[in-house]
């Protein structure tokens, strides 16, 4: 298992070059499920859940090329309708392959997802809204077995925005028989990533980007060719980082060394804040009550021996460690390597004493 070990307190200077959207990848990785022949990804980041995805499609019959940045996927030799809990269990992503592969093979086994540990992130929106489609679904044993001989197209209302249930049912709808409509649907740029790639296979989709979609199904969809959208959370990583090491502040750990107090809500996820433990090891004056943290500025962050929890505190340890007076050792990055490729070589080539060990 690896840790990162960073020396505080230098200034950033240079360029970082920000790899392409995981979270655009992997639903469009998953969407070459519902073509024949070869669909051609470029600037596809390498990163963990980009490999077990592609190691998911592989044990469904896809076939898989990767050169680089570029990946080629081939599902004409779809054959697999079970995605199994060895693989699922490692992102929660994987849960995408549900709808594809129902609306290609008429039936889908897959088992509950996992992931990092920000809370529940149910899957009841996806399955609610398939079914509204015309599947039959079922839970048994820890899998979601789903069949339908042809998905009709429905008016389908979320509770909540999702993401992945956004992306999981403008899939299906794709190739369903007739017009469906997504209310209250997730607007992401990923969502119009996804939406620009079904279009190019053929798909017939207004309104991603908005609140409600509508998408007219098609018989078939053919392979596609595009490069995936940059990182706008790496992005905003590398922005804070330029911020937080001239003392200027955004966010929690800029504002842990901004002057006053600020308030952050989550509305989404209940472990959201499970990293403040750590940023209090360095010296974060921070309080959470309920889905809200009340951060307090200190003049200084100190280095610590910290651990990561998730993938956005992982990045988040970093940033307070870039800002710290001193040595910072972050431990169980390897939910670091899920969503950020190389992280600790780009901030060394803008200056920071970074670095990865082995332990």
């Amino acid at each position: 298992m690896d840790k990162i070990v960073i020396e505080g307190g230098r200034s950033l200077k240079g360029e970082a070059s920000i790899g392409g959207a995981k979270n655009a990848a992997l639903p469009i990785l998953a969407s070459s499920l519902l073509t024949d022949g070869w669909n051609t990804y470029r600037n596809v980041p390498d990163l963990q859940d980009i490999r077990s995805i592609k190691e998911l499609l592989a044990s469904l019959g896809a076939k898989i090329e990767t050169d680089g940045d570029t990946v080629r996927i081939d599902a004409g030799g779809l054959c697999n309708s079970e995605a199994p809990y060895d693989l699922v269990r490692k992102m929660r992503a994987s849960i995408l392959v549900l709808c594809p592969l129902v609306a290609r093979l008429k039936k889908a086994r897959v088992s509950l997802p996992g992931g990092c540990a920000i809370g529940a992130r149910p899957i009841n929106l996806h399955l609610k809204g398939l079914a509204n489609l015309g599947a039959t679904i079922s839970l048994n044993h820890g899998y979601v077995e789903a069949t339908a001989d042809r998905l009709k197209g429905s008016d389908i209302y979320f509770d909540v925005p999702t993401v992945t249930g956004t992306e999981n049912l403008m899939m299906a709808a794709a190739l369903a028989e007739g017009v469906s409509i997504l209310r209250n649907a997730a607007r992401e740029p990923e969502i119009v990533a996804l939406a620009d790639v079904l279009t190019q296979m053929g798909a017939n989709i207004e309104g991603a980007g908005t609140s409600i979609i509508t998408i007219t199904g098609v018989d078939e969809l053919r392979p596609a060719s595009v490069s995936i959208i940059p990182d706008r959370i790496e992005a905003g990583t590398f922005m804070v980082a330029a911020a937080l090491t001239r003392v200027q502040a955004q966010f929690m750990v800029l504002m842990s060394v901004a002057k006053g107090l600020s308030i952050i809500s989550e509305t989404i996820f209940e472990n959201r804040f499970i990293h403040v433990e750590e940023l209090r090891r360095m010296g974060a004056d921070v309080t959470v009550s309920g889905n809200s943290a009340v951060v307090r500025g200190v003049p200084a962050l100190s280095g610590a021996p910290v651990m990561a929890t998730d993938l956005r505190a992982s990045a988040s340890l970093i940033l307070a460690g870039l800002v710290a007076g001193d040595k910072t050792e972050i431990h169980r990055v390897y939910h670091l390597d899920r969503g950020y490729e190389a992280i600790e070589k780009k901030f060394a080539k803008l200056g920071a004493a970074i670095w990865r060990v082995s332990e």
